[in-house]
Formats: C-alpha cells, structure tokens, sequence
C-alpha cells in the first residue's frame, strides 16, 4: 500500500534532508582529498592559493586568514565545530534524520549510517594527521557510495526513496554548478591577488575541477586526456550520461519528483516537477557555443536560483508543517 501524502509529509523532510547531507559530506571530503593530492610536492605559494580554492567552494573564504595551513584546512572542513558543514556535523545531521525515520528506511540503511557516524565521531584529528588523512577520506567517499547502495538494495524504491534521491541530486547539482562558476568565474569569488597572479599549473587547476567532480577519466574517454577548459565546461555542464554532470543530476531530480508526483496522484503541473522539467530542458537542448558566447556567470547563478526554486516547491508541495530554519539555511 503506498503511503499517503498525510503519512509521510513529515518523514518527507528527513529522507529528504538525509540525501542532501550524505551527498554535502562526500562532496566536503572529495574536495579536500583531491586538494591533499594535487599539492604534494608543490611550493608553498601555490599551495596557499589552492587552499583558496577550496575554502572558496565551501563558503569559507571569510576563514581564510584563520586557515593558513593544511592541517588547519582539515579540521576547518572534516571536524570544525563552527562549521555546521563540515564533514563530521553533515553525517551527524544525516543520521539525526535517518533516527526519526527508522520505520520508513532498511535496518540495513540505519546500520550502515550508524556505523559510519560512529567511525567519524572516534576519528583524532591528530592521530589522523600523523597517519594518512587521504586514507580517512577515501573511508568517507566509500562509506558514502555504501550507504547509497545499499538504500538502493533494500528500500522500496516508492516515495520516501524518492525524496532520497531528489535531496541527494539537487544537492549535486548546486555543488558541482557553484564549483563550475569558481574556476570559470573567479572574478569576486577568489582574492584578486590570487586571480592577477595564478602561481598554480593551469593544468594542475582543471584536473582539480575535474576531481572533485569525479570526472576525470570519463572526460578522458570523452575527449582525451588535454584538458582544454571548453570541453571540461561542455563535459560537466551538459554531459547527459554523466553521473556527477549538472544535466544527469537535474534529470535524476526531475524523475525523482516525477515519481513523488506519481505516487501521491498529483497532476504533472505540480511546480516542483515542472521546475525541474523546465531546467532539465534547458540543459538538455542547450548549445555549448551560446552558452560561452552569453554571460556564463549568470548562466550557472540562473540555475542555483532554479534549484532554490525547486527546493521551495518541494516544501509547499509535501512538507505540510512549518518548515525547519536549520535546514532552510543551509540551502
């Protein structure tokens, strides 16, 4: 029997919200596992403005006095109090809401979250710095991909696996366009030191972008392994095969709430599915040569502000009660 949408209104909100924090957690902890590698063996200067990079793409720029080493990065971004997404209080908040809907998950689900919550909470910042913290966020990385295979094992994929999937892939989608539009777009984002005198290997900064994204061997079966910034903006814009490309990502979204749609009987106007139809349209029939052509940086804010969109319409739509500030802000 499918639940109705009186049911799961508020189950809705932490199957959604537990997608979008495992996604903010791996994405935290690729981000610093790639910055980790790509400055080895690299002068300090270089080191210091990649930093930047990663500070920036996390909306911690403000820190950067404050972050003026790689350990100081890593706690700032694994395991930092003040910081309501870090790595750590992005898991913590992901299992809070998975504890409110035991009912509704696998056991096999709570357990693999419970398990990994417990294996972060245990983790000594000093200890993990002396040994190998890449290793750690490999744990991180795995832990998550884990999780998502086994909820896609052992859940009924109805509507509170939807939710998941929704809150798991607008969150991809607004981390990999707020990434694209840093390297693309630093102007007012970055130092303008840091812009008038790049001291990092360009190709060294676009296989970065690529990292994080997971992207770069798929772009390499693509293209080939030169990395020109055309193809990588093409490749992670508007590859529609792509896992972590912004056009899978709103494809997977909009089936998502398709679904959602469908399982509660509403009709296909329902806003947050034509939203995200709309911006799925968008990038499925968009030309590459107009979009560097036109204002990039306005392109990538215009789908930002499409997905807060969507993200309100999913509120209205199904989250019936008074909508919880703390997750609001972390939009």
């Amino acid at each position: 029997m499918i639940p109705t949408l009186t049911m799961l209104s508020r189950a809705a909100d932490n199957l959604y919200w537990m997608g979008r924090y495992l996604e903010r957690a791996e994405h935290t902890a690729r981000l610093l596992k790639v910055h980790l590698d790509l400055t080895l063996d690299q002068p300090a200067e270089a080191v210091a403005q990649r930093r930047q990079y990663v500070l920036a793409a996390l909306d911690l720029l403000e820190d950067m006095d404050e972050v003026t080493s790689e350990y100081e990065l890593t706690q700032t971004v694994l395991f930092h109090e003040k910081n309501g997404n870090s790595v750590k209080s992005c898991i913590g908040a992901a299992r809070e809401n998975a504890r409110q809907v035991r009912e509704q998950i696998s056991s096999e689900m709570w357990q693999q979250l419970n398990q990994f919550y417990l294996y972060v909470e245990k983790v000594n910042m000093d200890a993990l710095w002396s040994g190998e913290p890449q290793e750690f966020l490999e744990e991180i990385n795995g832990g998550a991909h884990l999780f998502h295979g086994i909820t896609d094992s052992t859940m009924n994929h109805g509507q509170g696996w939807n939710f998941v999937e929704a809150g798991r892939f607008i969150e991809r989608t607004m981390a990999t366009v707020r990434n694209m539009n840093l390297y693309f777009c630093p102007d007012g984002k970055l130092p303008q030191e840091t812009i008038d005198n790049p001291l990092l290997d360009e190709d060294l900064l676009w296989l970065g972008l690529l990292r994080t994204c997971t992207g770069f061997e798929a772009y390499c079966k693509f293209y080939t392994a030169t990395l020109k910034p055309n193809n990588i903006l093409e490749f992670l814009l508007i590859n529609p095969v792509f896992p972590h490309s912004v056009a899978f990502s709103v494809s997977m979204l909009r089936n998502a709430l398709e679904g959602i749609v469908n399982s509660v009987h509403k009709p296909l106007s329902e806003r947050s599915y034509r939203r995200s139809g709309r911006l799925h349209a968008e990038l499925q029939f968009a030309q590459i040569d107009e979009i560097i052509d036109g204002d990039l940086e306005a392109y990538f804010t215009n789908i930002v502000d499409q997905c807060h969109q969507i993200h309100e319409a999913i509120y209205e739509s199904y989250i019936t009660y008074d909508s919880p500030a703390e997750h609001l802000e972390l939009v």
